[in-house]
């Protein structure tokens, strides 16, 4: 009897690191950026004194978590200057299905404002001579949608976000420091 409980463990110790591979974990990526470097220029914000395309980059997720129902996706720069970080962008109501934002977004896709007050993603753009944290964020969501007020904030929209996240994965990224012109 001791040996059957003794081989068992060992069978299970053996195939927890297989069951626990990377391949299952909840990863969200960009084809367009290297993870933890530094955003091209051409992404940076056209506001703000940056002189960018404003580009969105592809986003890219895999792993799923089980019992997914939609998704949500934001931009968050940590270091800026208001005390309170800056949102680039929340975009939510993304199906379940959907393992990718390329050029357009799903039809029934749905943007907060940012915190430059209007809707829509806004580029990295951190002030003259600083270097700021930027991290894009996939929620995987037990809900197959969020009624989000029109006029919400992204501090608000983030409220109807983490009570409704089962995981999320992260994509980190720098911009900065630039010079002035």
């Amino acid at each position: 009897m001791t040996r059957h409980w003794i081989a068992a463990a060992l069978v299970t110790a053996m195939a927890g690191p297989l069951a626990l591979a990377d391949d299952d974990a909840f990863t969200l990526a960009s084809p367009d950026l290297d993870e933890g470097g530094a955003f091209p220029d051409a992404y940076y914000a056209d506001i703000f004194g940056c002189n960018g395309d404003n580009l969105r980059p592809d986003l890219v997720w895999s792993g799923v978590p089980e019992g997914t129902e939609s998704f949500a996706v934001t931009m968050y720069d940590h270091d800026a200057p208001t005390g309170s970080g800056f949102w680039h962008w929340v975009v939510y109501n993304l199906p379940a299905d959907t393992r990718e934002i390329r050029d357009s977004l799903p039809a029934a896709a749905e943007q907060t404002v940012t915190d430059t007050g209007a809707p829509g993603y806004v580029g990295p753009c951190p002030p003259v001579g600083r270097e700021h944290r930027y991290t894009f964020r996939v929620h995987a969501l037990s809900v197959p949608s969020l009624d989000i007020p029109d006029n919400a904030t992204p501090g608000l929209a983030g409220f109807y976000l983490y009570a409704n996240t089962i995981d999320t994965a992260t994509f980190d990224m720098t911009a900065g420091p630039r010079t002035g012109d």
